[in-house]
């Protein structure tokens, strides 16, 4: 009975946020690590709309620490002049020194805010070093994060000067940066959120994540119920890894600018699965450079994404798993059908509208809103870990074995 009660207990909780210092003595450096990620976030939104922009291109050097941007006529003139020198002059010779202005301005916001993220990490990282605030265990993973952050900047600059060599000058079509970069820099971009994302809800579950405070709980669960929420949280990181090449996809169809194709649904033109799928040759270029290849794969991924979320949260939220499931998992199976269907609607507006910029920079936003609920489902179900269930398994089946000899003891007669 008393184990039924403590069942009842856990599903009725669950493992809520402990956002308070008297509660979590680690509960402002997880606020910190989410906030971080937020950052993060908004540096992924202003990178979409200058790519959008076409901005991307008009800052033509990198340095790591950045520099302040033109401070008078003179020197915007001068900016102007060195832009002149590189491939995508050639095809915007119509530009204006105040369009160039707008452009540069996105670009020169992007890498900036870039170097401010990094600041907002470094400077707290310290502080709650010093104050002892940051878990046993930790500080290689604030390390980890913090180089992730490093490369990303270094990759930014990698793709950008794939669209500045002498050998775009020959291009007919509009010069951009190579696809597969732009996808490097986006998914790296997208795995340092996550990352953030995920340190953050551990920092705030931080009391719960006692190993024997979560072998007890996870005892009083029936071998069932186990099974059905260790089901679940391995189709969870199905859902996260999914979205995450999708998101990938949707990278290359970016960089091909293959969005302003084919803009009919469902249906690619008047085909199912367009003619024109391996142009290209050798066939791999397809698969990176082929408008129809890459919009092709991302419509499938999308649609797979879409119906893999509302299956999971179907299958999650039915009655007979009722007793697998705390009230933070339930939350995050509705988040993962709620955010997936939202975003593949929202894809299919923006592909049937000929991608105006506000939905395109909202659809990126989308997808990370995806793939956030399906880490927080995966965070939320990490009662389920398989290591965890064994060895509370395995403790409850000691403690069940040491019972029934303490019982078997006591009710032996003893030899006269």
């Amino acid at each position: 009975m008393a184990s039924k009660q403590a069942a009842s207990a856990l599903l009725s909780k669950g493992l809520p946020w402990m956002t308070q210092a008297s509660q979590n003595h680690y509960a402002p450096t997880g606020k910190w690590i989410l906030g971080t990620a937020g950052m993060v976030l908004g540096m992924i939104h202003v990178g979409g709309v200058t790519r959008l922009t076409q901005s991307g291109l008009s800052m033509t050097s990198w340095s790591p620490l950045g520099s302040l941007p033109p401070m008078n006529q003179e020197e915007w003139e001068t900016e102007f002049a060195r832009y002149k020198e590189y491939p995508e002059w050639q095809q915007r010779q119509s530009m204006t020194l105040s369009d160039f202005k707008f452009i540069f301005g996105w670009e020169y916001g992007h890498r900036m805010l870039g170097r401010v993220v990094g600041v907002c990490f470094a400077l707290p990282w310290m502080y709650f070093t010093v104050r002892r605030k940051i878990p046993p265990g930790y500080q290689k993973r604030m390390v980890g994060l913090l180089a992730m952050g490093g490369t990303q900047g270094l990759v930014g600059w990698w793709m950008v000067k794939s669209g500045l060599g002498d050998d775009r000058r020959s291009d007919r079509n509009e010069i951009r940066v190579r696809p597969i970069r732009l996808t490097a820099h986006l998914t790296m971009a997208l795995a340092t959120y996550g990352a953030l994302v995920w340190t953050g809800l551990d920092l705030l579950h931080y009391p719960h994540n006692n190993n024997t405070k979560l072998q007890d709980m996870v005892a009083t669960l029936s071998k069932e119920s186990l099974r059905q929420a260790r089901v679940l949280r391995t189709k969870s990181w199905v859902l996260s890894g999914l979205t995450f090449v999708t998101v990938a996809s949707g990278a290359l169809v970016a960089g091909n600018d293959a969005g302003r194709a084919y803009n009919t649904y469902p249906k690619m033109g008047d085909e199912w699965i367009p003619s024109e799928i391996m142009d290209l040759s050798p066939w791999h270029r397809n698969l990176i450079e082929n408008t129809a290849t890459v919009q092709f794969n991302h419509r499938i991924l999308g649609a797979t994404t879409a119906l893999t979320a509302v299956t999971l949260a179907a299958i999650g939220l039915s009655p007979s798993r009722a007793a697998a499931l705390t009230p933070q998992a339930r939350k995050g199976l509705y988040a993962v059908a709620t955010a997936a269907t939202a975003q593949a609607s929202l894809g299919i507006v923006t592909l049937l509208t000929y991608v105006p910029l506000s939905l395109a920079a909202l659809h990126q936003l989308g997808s990370v809103a995806v793939f956030t609920s399906g880490l927080y489902l995966a965070h939320a179900l990490r009662y389920a870990r398989p290591a965890l269930v064994r060895t509370a398994t395995a403790t409850k089946s000691s403690a069940v074995k040491s019972s029934a000899e303490t019982v078997a003891s006591r009710m032996a007669v003893p030899k006269r």
